[in-house]
């Protein structure tokens, strides 16, 4: 039989158990070479597994509907495109949270604790660290904000005003009596039924794609949505027509985008302030100073837009109601176009409709 034989630069079973060195001569050369090739290696798998435990910088926290995941995408794209260390692969993190009013679709929000029903989850989320900043539909956030989020960013507004969408009919006006509209909010209901009283409102949940999937499937003969969230989708398509603000004057900022964090939160502070877009904050400021005038919740039909005209003042329109539209009261307002004129405007109109309405006027 034939010896075993061993390449020289192997150590042999022999010479692994004796403890005696490789052979000296030139071929010793090869190792060094194996050295260098594994100090290559070792160095690519610690950048592979540096990528695979980096950690975000920023996590945005959203709820899971599509137009919700639309303005936490805008809101991505913006800080990434001011930020070039957000725009690293893996460096934002959009996190989903599923909030009560999301799980609950078959009640009227009145009936289930109001707007709060879409932050709560969300503002948890952000005060026990899972998220460092929140996305919100500013018509969705409550008067209030908790202790400890502040909210020192509005992304430029979208249209506000809303969509008529019906298959059959081109305006409400066309609508014949007894039509059935299906609508969530009572500002619109009101609304539809001051001008239009011989139609009829019923409670319309869901997201855009929910509702519009009913509407063809012929649960009511028509419905409203934002336009602004049409828009954001890309579904403007599906608009019939669009309602003037005088014929439906909007929610407390619709169309607005609100980004959160955490008010000790220095880093986050400046990343989203830096997005901030002044004309429609201080906008947003002057339609929730009126919300809060009026302490409204989703019980009392209220509207209000603020904006800004030609000559560059603030006009504000404001507005209240009983659900059944049999009694609409409303108010305007023009001054300069400042934060503490608007808060002031603001006020002013809430305080006017509370004296015209008297203190009966808004338990509903």
């Amino acid at each position: 039989m034939r010896a075993a034989t061993h390449h020289p630069l192997i150590a042999s079973p022999a010479d692994i158990r004796s403890g005696r060195s490789w052979p000296s001569s030139g071929r010793t050369a090869l190792p060094s070479n194996v050295r260098k090739v594994s100090l290559v290696t070792r160095a690519t798998v610690a950048v592979e597994q540096e990528k695979k435990v980096k950690v975000s910088l920023l996590k945005i926290g959203t709820r899971g509907s599509p137009l919700a995941l639309a303005q936490a995408h805008e809101t991505r794209d913006k800080l990434m495109a001011s930020h070039p260390e957000l725009a690293e692969d893996g460096a934002i993190e959009i996190i989903i949270i599923k909030t009560t009013g999301d799980k609950i679709l078959n009640q009227p929000l009145a009936d289930i604790g109001g707007k709060g029903l879409f932050t709560k989850e969300i503002d948890e989320a952000l005060l026990d660290g899972t998220i460092d900043i929140a996305v919100h539909s500013m018509k969705d956030v409550p008067t209030y904000f908790p202790d400890k989020i502040t909210l020192p960013c509005n992304l430029p507004r979208e249209d506000v005003r809303d969509a008529f969408i019906c298959l059959t009919k081109s305006s409400l006006a066309e609508l014949p009596a007894g039509s059935v509209v299906g609508s969530a909010s009572l500002r619109r209901q009101s609304q539809i039924l001051h001008r239009y009283p011989s139609l009829k409102v019923v409670n319309f949940r869901g997201n855009v794609q929910t509702r519009l999937r009913k509407l063809s499937e012929g649960e009511v003969h028509a419905t409203l949505l934002a336009l602004a969230g049409l828009k954001r989708l890309n579904m403007t398509e599906n608009v019939t027509s669009i309602l003037s603000t005088e014929e439906m004057l909007p929610a407390i900022a619709q169309g607005a985008i609100g980004i959160a964090c955490r008010g000790d939160d220095d880093s986050m502070i400046n990343y989203i302030a830096s997005l901030n877009h002044e004309e429609t904050r201080l906008a947003v400021a002057c339609e929730r100073a009126f919300l809060t005038e009026l302490d409204g919740s989703c019980r009392t039909p209220i509207a209000g837009y603020a904006y800004k005209d030609a000559e560059g003042y603030c006009v504000f329109r404001g507005l209240v109601a009983s659900p059944d539209g049999t009694r609409v009261l409303e108010t305007s307002r023009r001054g300069p176009y400042s934060l503490d004129d608007m808060l002031l405007m603001g006020k002013d109109a809430g305080k006017e409709l509370i004296a015209t309405g008297g203190p009966d006027f808004f338990r509903w």
